[in-house]
């Protein structure tokens, strides 16, 4: 335990004051056991120094409300087709069930979490969200409806400022407003990269289900520079559902992030592990030219 503690020692001294935005969800929230180690680490790094900033998502626990009241499901390009019927859902579902259960978790772990939506205090502007479905046959794209889902259009980060000076420990549910009061259900990774952006932080942290980004053998890859990871892409190693959350990662890194960590959320303490320990748990994109070695 003391070899531990003195090799996090030199982690903890260059992060304390530091701010970290973590986005919560997936198979990360599945398990009781996975639950109360997220708490945990997330009150760890409060009590050592750092700020962490909680992102949360909330699709499978929409998705199951959606069935029990017989409201049927429609995705287009995996985004969730969202009319007045799903936003009120959508509300429900990550304002209040999901937000307040993740405010409950940090607080039964020793923290003091404050559970908020981007409607509180003006925190999120939004605007609406363009969709577009492949057309095979004219080999493009058309513009289509996919109702209230929005993008961030601006972040006012006052509450967040009140609250880094103090215990509480912030859990933000990603819904947006416009100028005229409509709600927007944003993707919870997109409103992570942009808050770290806003933030200034130290670093973005994406906890997902998968080891990070693979190789072609099935390692994982870390230490990636913005260069390496558009040559993984162009060679074809990332692709599909892993390429939002690597256009987050490259966004937030050419934002002044210093480093964006994609982490297998299904290990126990993923955030501790990776940010405290040299091997980590996952995959490290740096805003450095060139390809750094993990945390530094």
């Amino acid at each position: 335990m003391a070899n531990v503690l003195t090799k996090a020692l030199p982690y903890l001294q260059r992060f304390a004051g530091q701010t970290f935005v973590i986005k919560y969800g997936g198979n990360a929230m599945e398990s009781e056991e996975l639950q109360n180690s997220f708490a945990r680490d997330i009150v760890l790094l409060k009590a050592v120094g750092i700020n962490p900033v909680v992102v949360h998502g909330g699709g499978p626990q929409i998705g199951q409300l959606l069935e029990r009241l017989s409201i049927k499901s429609q995705f287009i390009n995996g985004m969730r087709v969202t009319d007045s019927e799903t936003m009120d859902v959508v509300q429900m579902v990550l304002g209040g069930l999901v937000n307040k259960e993740i405010v409950s978790l940090i607080n039964r772990n020793g923290g003091r979490a404050i559970g908020i939506t981007g409607k509180d205090g003006d925190f999120i502007w939004a605007r609406k969200l363009t969709g577009f479905n492949e057309v095979a046959s004219a080999g493009g794209r058309e513009i289509v409806d996919i109702g209230q889902v929005g993008e961030v259009k601006s972040i006012n980060t006052d509450i967040l400022k009140m609250l880094e000076n103090s215990d509480f420990i912030p859990v933000i549910a990603p819904i947006g407003v416009d100028e005229q009061g409509k709600s927007y259900n944003i993707n919870a990774d997109l409103v992570a990269g942009k808050l770290a952006e806003v933030l200034k932080a130290e670093k973005l942290i994406l906890l997902t289900n998968t080891r990070g980004v693979l190789d072609n053998d099935g390692n994982t890859v870390t230490g990636l520079n913005v260069d390496d990871v558009r040559n993984l892409i162009d060679e074809g190693t990332i692709y599909g559902g892993m390429l939002p959350k690597i256009q987050c990662a490259l966004d937030a890194v050419q934002s002044g992030v210093n480093g964006v960590h994609i982490v297998d959320g299904r290990v126990i303490h993923a955030v501790l592990l990776e940010i405290f320990t040299e091997q980590g748990v996952g995959t490290m994109i740096h805003s450095s030219p060139v390809s750094p070695t993990r945390n530094t």
